[in-house]
């Protein structure tokens, strides 16, 4: 896997020395409930098991700030052309979710070859949509999925983020 780097970004490899910032920032409720698959409690020997386990054929990289190599989250391409992201709390409304998602859904286009990826975002989580909305992704849809963390099912309105609809919004 290669890395990547944004602006104010570098896209990167787990590490074992992770495991504190992943338990960290997936054990705040507030961050785990807006995603799928995360558990909550989040402990360190998940954050291992993670990354110890390897993710197959999924892409898995941390979201690391060049400046000074804070660890901010984490964003994969599942093999499925599903693609989510997450951000430790203290970084929320600065535009990191919006830069990450814009390189990777790059690198897909265009390293990768890809023509279509898949987003979602649970109801309550209105500033994922609006990520998505400005890397063009369209409303695909609504329906139940299930929040790990809540133990039940959410609203989630799910994202298409055509190759076409990206590069038109990005010469925008």
């Amino acid at each position: 896997m290669c890395i990547l780097e944004s602006e104010r970004l570098i896209l990167r490899r787990l590490r074992p020395s992770d495991v504190t910032a992943l338990a960290v920032w997936l054990g705040d409720y507030d961050v785990a409930k807006m995603t799928a698959r995360i558990p909550y409690p989040y402990h360190e020997d998940h954050a291992l098991d993670f990354i110890t386990r390897g993710q197959g054929n999924d892409h898995v990289f941390v979201i690391e700030r060049k400046k000074d190599g804070v660890f901010l989250g984490e964003i994969t391409l599942h093999e499925d052309g599903e693609f989510g992201y997450w951000l430790g709390k203290p970084f929320w409304g600065f535009g990191y979710a919006t830069e990450a998602a814009g390189r990777l859904v790059t690198h897909a286009f265009t390293m990768l070859g890809w023509e279509r990826l898949n987003a979602g975002w649970f109801c309550d989580n209105p500033a994922s949509g609006q990520v998505l909305a400005k890397l063009g992704a369209r409303h695909n849809g609504s329906a139940l999925r299930h929040s790990a963390a809540r133990g039940q099912a959410v609203l989630c309105h799910d994202m298409l983020l055509t190759r076409a609809d990206f590069l038109r919004k990005q010469a925008a």
